[in-house]
């Protein structure tokens, strides 16, 4: 399993940028126990820096539940419906994040 830190590290490399063209978000995640990065998508280019700021969208969850989520392990709809996983600003940027996965 990949760690939080693995994931965010290696995420600008991974992304496709077929599909995140036309998006313009930020999101900032907050896992506890691992750390905080902030995600800048524009059209198609994804900038990873370690740290918090200004997003549209804060995701948090615990490391062990983003964990789960990031290895596709957990569904990130079901871990939202039971409060594993916290939404707050833009649902509708968050809900475009399925692209990132």
């Amino acid at each position: 399993m990949t760690t939080a830190r693995e994931f965010f590290d290696g995420l600008e490399g991974r992304v496709d940028p077929a599909k995140t063209a036309g998006m313009t978000n930020s999101y900032v995640f907050d896992i506890d126990g691992a750390g905080t990065w902030k995600v800048d998508v524009d059209d198609g280019n994804v900038k990873v820096t370690e740290g918090g700021g200004d997003a549209d969208a804060t995701i948090s969850a615990n490391q062990e539940t983003f964990e789960q989520i990031a290895s596709g392990a957990m569904n990130a709809t079901t871990a939202y419906m039971t409060g594993k996983l916290k939404i707050k600003g833009d649902m509708g940027a968050a809900m475009k994040l399925q692209k990132l996965f």
